[in-house]
Formats: C-alpha cells, structure tokens, sequence
C-alpha cells in the first residue's frame, strides 16, 4: 500500500476516499465541499504524485517530499 500517511489523516478525520494501486503507485479520489480531488503517484523517474491538491482546477506535480507537502495542504482544510 503506498500513500500511506496521507491514507491515515483522511481515515483519522473521516473523510471517505477510494483508493487504487497499479504498476507499484497509489492513486487516492476524493470529494471535499462538493469539489473532486485526485491524488496520483508516479514514479517517472523519480517518485512523486500529480494532484490537484492545492487548486481543484489545476494539476501540479510534487515531487520529492511530496507525501508530506501534500498533507501539508490537506491539514489547512
């Protein structure tokens, strides 16, 4: 299982979440406030995750620390 402390904050604050994992890299769809949210890990060809995280309208990539710069975002909400 991969994305695993952004899986554990969504569980302790109960926000429901699918989660899916293909060739190695977790991939977590969620809706907030109505809005759709993605997380999406890749490995290419260093690890890292495309999300729209930080605005619902638009992708960016995180890369490096990326797990924890993500639940970063997730923690203002």
């Amino acid at each position: 299982m991969r994305l695993t402390k952004i899986r554990e904050f969504m569980d302790d604050n109960h926000m429901p979440y699918q989660y899916f994992e293909e060739n190695g890299c977790g991939s977590i769809n969620f809706i907030h406030r109505g809005l759709s949210y993605r997380i999406w890990e890749f490995n290419d060809p260093e690890w890292g995750a495309e999300s729209n995280i930080r605005t619902c309208g638009r992708s960016e990539d995180f890369t490096g620390n990326y797990e924890e710069d993500i639940l970063e975002i997730l923690k203002t909400w």
